[in-house]
């Protein structure tokens, strides 16, 4: 299983790090066609999201997979990949399946549990099947991990609070201004993570909302949606955004823009135009790259709260009983994928050990034809028939048992008896196809990006048993 999972998130590196490599929408297309494009990559996905960027590939080498993929996020970055190496994450094979399994389950999550990278895990993997990047081995891990994310979700409590980066955002807003009720938001953004922030200040109890969007039916239409929950909702040009914040108590922003949506001058103006409430006028800015520039925290009378404000509060929050159950099932769910790969890894050489039998049992009744061609028909049958039994019965106990004992760890060394006793060619297709094998690589922990670009040995890692945790 040649898995390759190359990626930076808020465990890994600081938001100025990450808004530099974040990938829009729009660019995602392109980044997967230019890991495509790459000499060692077969398959590839891209998760993007307000906290992660992270690749998933299937690649032909590992080292040869890593160079391509560091250089294609160092390129979108516009640095050198030596700049970033030291915030890459790095998994493979079984240990890329464990990575994705716990993502999927929210383990991973800057606020543990949330449940909407379910959802973004599954526009990335739609986005690459619609680009024609993802092959069979993707597809089925891609399926797998999903369910993964719902069996937690539904076994565990770990999602019992509702959290999610907006809500602990709004958290936060709520400490600073004393609440939102009754307020005024000014919400900067109609996408998805708009949607959820409107959502969220309507459960807030906030007053009124006004929403500015690049696309205009995008923002009238969350407005109409918040109308119909009773809540006063209005639209605004983003050149007017001034204007639209001096009018605000909070300004929530999450455009998924590649450069700052609000700057200090916006801001000043506003303040201006601001008449004196004695609170101060607070920003939550949920985007990556971020929508607020940094000075506008430097304005009096403006507080600030974004992704790395949340990044150092969330960090000291994690664990607890029900991540640990989340935890036990992800091993639950790895163990068994693992053991279905390897079983599924050997199918080939059996089907070749049963085709060369039936290579010499009609190559015997061929000779046996030649030697006595007086033998009656229906003695001829009788032969071939019993033959054959004979030759299946043999073959029943060890294909059967090869498949169970290459469901464990080390089990494909007997795949690999089995061809060299019968002599099946191992240069065939059919009897082998079973890439670099999971259980061949560790199935826990990330290598330092920066030490392994440094190894120059051009070796695949170390070989150790997927089980030894």
């Amino acid at each position: 299983m040649n898995l390759l999972t190359v990626g930076l998130s808020h465990r890994s590196a600081p938001v100025r790090v990450l808004e530099r490599v974040a990938i829009g929408a729009d660019d995602v297309d392109k980044i997967l066609g230019e890991l495509l494009g790459r000499t060692h990559i077969s398959e590839a996905f891209l998760v993007s999201t307000c906290n992660r960027v992270e690749v998933y590939a299937v690649a032909e080498t590992f080292h040869g997979g890593l160079g391509d993929v560091t250089e294609v996020l160092a390129r979108q970055a516009g640095a050198e990949v030596s700049e970033l190496a030291d915030h890459f994450y790095v998994h493979y094979a079984g240990a890329a399946v464990e990575h994705l399994f716990s993502v999927a389950a929210g383990l991973d999550s800057m606020v543990v549990g949330e449940a909407q990278i379910l959802g973004q895990l599954r526009q990335a993997y739609g986005v690459a099947d619609q680009a024609g990047t993802v092959g069979r081995t993707l597809h089925e891990l891609a399926q797998q991990a999903l369910r993964v994310g719902k069996r937690v979700h539904a076994e565990t409590e770990i999602d019992a609070a509702g959290a999610s980066v907006v809500s602990e955002a709004l958290s936060d807003a709520e400490a600073v201004l004393g609440g939102v009720a009754g307020r005024r938001a000014l919400l900067v953004g109609a996408g998805s993570m708009g949607g959820l922030a409107a959502a969220q200040l309507r459960r807030a109890g906030i007053g009124s909302v006004a929403i500015a969007n690049r696309t205009a039916a995008n923002g009238a239409r969350l407005a109409e949606s918040l109308r119909a929950e009773g809540i006063e909702s209005s639209t605004v040009e983003l050149s007017g955004l001034s204007s639209a914040i001096a009018a605000a108590d909070l300004v929530v922003t999450c455009t998924g823009a590649v450069g700052a949506v609000v700057t200090q001058d916006v801001v000043a103006e506003a303040l201006r135009d601001r008449p004196a409430t004695g609170q101060p006028l607070l920003f939550c800015d949920l985007g990556l790259p971020r929508d607020t520039a940094p000075e506008v925290a430097e304005l009096p009378g403006v507080a600030v709260v974004d992704l790395e404000t949340l990044q150092a509060r969330l960090t000291a929050q994690r664990g607890g009983s029900e991540s640990e159950r989340a935890a036990s099932i992800v091993a639950d769910e790895l163990r068994g994928y693992l053991a279905s790969q390897r079983s599924a890894e050997v199918t080939p050489t059996v089907t070749a050990l049963r085709k060369r039998a039936a290579e010499v049992v009609d190559a015997e009744l061929l000779r046996l034809d030649s030697r006595l061609p007086e033998l009656d028909g229906p003695v001829r049958d009788e032969l071939t028939r019993t033959v054959r039994r004979v030759v299946d019965k043999l073959l029943h106990a060890p294909t059967v048992k090869v498949k169970e004992l290459a469901s464990v760890p080390g089990g494909s060394g007997y795949a690999e008896a089995l061809r060299e006793l019968f002599e099946l060619d191992p240069q065939a297709p059919a009897a082998i196809g079973t890439p670099r094998s999971a259980e061949d690589v560790p199935v826990t922990g990330a290598r330092s990006a920066q030490a392994l670009l440094r190894d120059s040995s051009g070796q695949e890692p170390a070989e150790q048993d997927g089980e030894d945790r």
